[in-house]
Order: structure tokens, then C-alpha cells, then sequence
């Protein structure tokens, strides 16, 4: 039966199967290490507003990329084989986010300061991962997200030139399948993911994935 749960200081979330139909969980609690770990181990992500409580979801359909399913265009086919982009991974983690950030600021977003402030924290525990595309050593574009065992939680993007955030994702999605990665949620619909040949599964077949390739751990 679907409810909204209310978090307490104790470290723990309902069953995602109980979420409301918008996908919304439960609200409350912190930005803590321990408990975004265990959220994300769950299946579940927080997403809000600056002047909203903390809200945590795990929608259905959940919206994601099998490495083996993604579509690179020609015309990227094109960039890539120019190398129009140079790629790194973890270069300006800091940066990455400010410009997801602002991308994000017209549409009201969800990387508000303590957003970024846990995050980073992530970062430096080696858990959030950012993806730089650079042009003429001006960083150009790119994404942030966790990376957990097998699979990579996808967080933002954002371009200032062209292309460069697609560049950055099509070429760290080729590496983490190299790395043996199996999923790449993307958590929500976009049209920019859904060319790169992300689609929809159910929550329940996402759940799966995670309690058979990511089983609880320590955080």
C-alpha cells in the first residue's frame, strides 16, 4: 500500500515498492554520507526544491542505460572520431556540479548548496565521480554521479558548448562497460538520454538488479 514516510534520525527507508504513484518515498532526515549510500543502495534518490523539505523517490518506471544498448549518432560518431573533446574523470568534481547548478537555475533546481555540500563530501570519500569534457582547456562540459560496484547512478549534465556533455557520457559510459559496469540509472526521462538509448524498466526489475549485483554493505 503506497504511503509517505516521514525519516527520523535513524538510518533507514520504507520499502521503495510503497512509494506514491509520483515515485515520492518519504521526506525528512539528512544529506549524510551513510544515508545517501544506503539510499541509493535501495534504490532511492533525494530530490527537492531549496525551500522544500528533503524528499526522497524511487519511481516507476525507473528510467536507465544498459551499456550495451547505448546509440551513438553519426554525427557523434564524427566528434568522437576527431577527438573534438579531451575527457577526464575526477579533474574538477567542484566545478562539474556549480555548472549543473546553474544549467538548472531557470527550471528551479535541485542542486541546492547542501546538495553540493554532500556531494562533494561523496567526492572526497570516492563515491561521486565527476566526467569532464574539455575545449582548449576551458571545461566545456560534463556530469557527476555515483558510482556503486557494478553500476553508475547518473546525477546531472550540463553543456557550454555543443555537444559536450553527450562526448563526455558516451565516453565514460565505453569505459565503465570496459570496467564491467551492467547499469547506468538515469533515474528520470529526459529526450537527451532517451537518443543515447536509455529506456524504461520496472521499478521492480531495478530493484532486482541491485539486490542481486549490489548487496548491502557497510557505507
Amino acid at each position: 500500500m503506497a504511503q509517505l514516510t516521514l525519516l527520523t534520525d535513524e538510518i533507514i527507508f520504507p520499502d521503495p515498492e510503497k512509494a506514491l504513484s509520483s515515485g515520492l518515498l518519504a521526506i525528512g532526515g539528512d544529506l549524510k554520507q551513510e544515508r545517501l549510500l544506503k539510499a541509493y543502495r535501495s534504490g532511492i534518490f533525494p530530490w527537492f526544491s531549496e525551500d522544500e523539505q528533503i524528499q526522497w523517490w524511487s519511481p516507476d518506471p525507473r528510467f536507465v542505460l544498459f551499456p550495451e544498448n547505448l546509440y551513438i549518432s553519426k554525427s557523434m560518431q564524427q566528434l568522437l572520431k576527431r577527438n573534438s573533446f579531451r575527457c577526464t574523470v575526477n579533474h574538477a568534481f567542484e566545478e562539474v556540479i556549480q555548472n549543473c547548478a546553474e544549467a538548472r537555475k531557470e527550471e528551479g533546481t535541485w542542486i541546492t548548496d547542501s546538495m553540493k555540500e554532500a556531494y562533494c563530501v561523496l567526492h572526497q570519500s570516492g563515491y561521486a565521480v565527476s566526467v569532464e569534457a574539455w575545449s582548449d582547456g576551458i571545461l566545456a562540459g560534463g556530469l557527476y554521479g555515483i558510482r556503486m560496484g557494478p553500476f553508475f547512478f547518473g546525477e546531472s549534465m550540463f553543456s557550454s558548448l555543443s555537444n559536450a556533455s553527450k562526448y563526455a557520457f558516451i565516453r565514460y559510459v565505453q569505459q565503465l562497460q570496459e570496467q564491467g559496469v551492467i547499469l547506468i540509472d538515469c533515474q528520470v526521462h529526459t529526450t537527451h538520454l532517451e537518443s543515447l538509448g536509455a529506456s524504461f524498466i520496472t521499478r521492480k526489475k531495478f530493484l532486482d538488479l541491485l539486490h542481486t549485483h549490489l548487496p548491502e554493505m557497510p557505507a
